[in-house]
């Protein structure tokens, strides 16, 4: 069974997926080729630990239980060779994963199980980036981890039952629910949200209304816990755009982006890592 997993990617979902399994009682190691990356996720790690301290949702032996299991580094050879399990968290480029799972198939144990926690790509192409695409799976967390309830398990054509089976296990003593769907572009849930996000951005750029008051109005009228925008601040907008370009270019017109989430792209407005994505945080009160 799985015991030690290493994460590749210390950015927003990959310090979230490491928060949470070591929460969890798993051995985790969160890989990053940047120092001050790695250093970022730490402190933004620390703030997770923190706000479940004051907030009652963990306890002060559970935090030091999972700081202990917790390991960051730079080496990716040191990171993976003993994993049971790695979770690829490395942007939405199909070049970039090609990249990464060969350097996992040369590197980790032959046991080891690949997972990715992309939101719109094939496993099945993943798997091909190895000798063992009976062990590759998509494993999609949702944003924040530490609080979304719900793992989306996509298996590859070559994935077997077995290694379904222990990603499903895995995910459930992370406390998560899951779901097992079939492989296609966008699986289940990125497919509507990124509908959802792009027709927002749309309708912006129309000037039909505020962000806040779109936002307002789909938290409200469709009852969304977050809206469209402030969901899309917190993945990141160049996240949002990668998504929306892949499943552009396979589902076809009506995932075009829209060319105001292009152009904030361009112009290095991210979201919430950078200070300022639709909205600006250096000016938000309520952040």
């Amino acid at each position: 069974m799985i015991q030690q997993i290493a994460v590749i990617g210390s950015g927003v979902m990959g310090r979230g997926i490491a928060y949470t399994a070591a929460i969890s009682g798993f051995t985790v190691k969160l890989f990053d080729v940047m120092e001050d990356a790695l250093s970022n996720a730490q402190a933004q790690i620390e703030k997770i630990f923190a706000k479940g301290i004051e907030r009652n949702k963990i306890t002060h032996e559970q935090m030091e239980m999972a700081k202990s299991n917790l390991t960051y580094m730079t080496s990716f050879e040191d990171a993976v060779q003993e994993a049971d399990l790695i979770i690829e968290a490395v942007p939405e480029k199909i070049e970039i994963k090609k990249d990464v799972f060969e350097r996992m198939e040369n590197l980790a144990p032959a046991h080891c199980i690949f997972a990715s926690n992309t939101s719109t790509m094939s496993p099945t192409e993943l798997g091909a980036f190895t000798k063992r695409p009976n062990k590759v799976i998509a494993m999609h967390f949702f944003n924040p981890v530490h609080k979304m309830p719900l793992i989306e398990i996509v298996k590859g054509l070559e994935t077997d039952d077995e290694t379904a089976n222990i990603i499903k296990m895995t995910a459930e003593q992370m406390g998560k629910e899951t779901v097992i769907v079939h492989e296609f572009p966008g699986f289940v849930t990125s497919r509507i949200s990124a509908l959802v996000g792009n027709e927002a951005f749309y309708m912006l750029q129309e000037g039909i209304g505020t962000p806040e008051d779109i936002d307002k109005a789909i938290k409200l009228g469709l009852n969304y816990p977050m809206g469209p925008f402030e969901l899309a601040d917190l993945v990141g907008l160049d996240t949002r755009l990668n998504n929306l370009q892949y499943l552009h270019k396979t589902l076809g017109e009506k995932y075009r982006p829209a060319p105001l989430l292009i152009q904030y792209v361009k112009a290095g407005r991210l979201g919430r890592k950078t200070g300022r994505g639709v909205y600006d945080y250096a000016s938000r009160s309520d952040q």
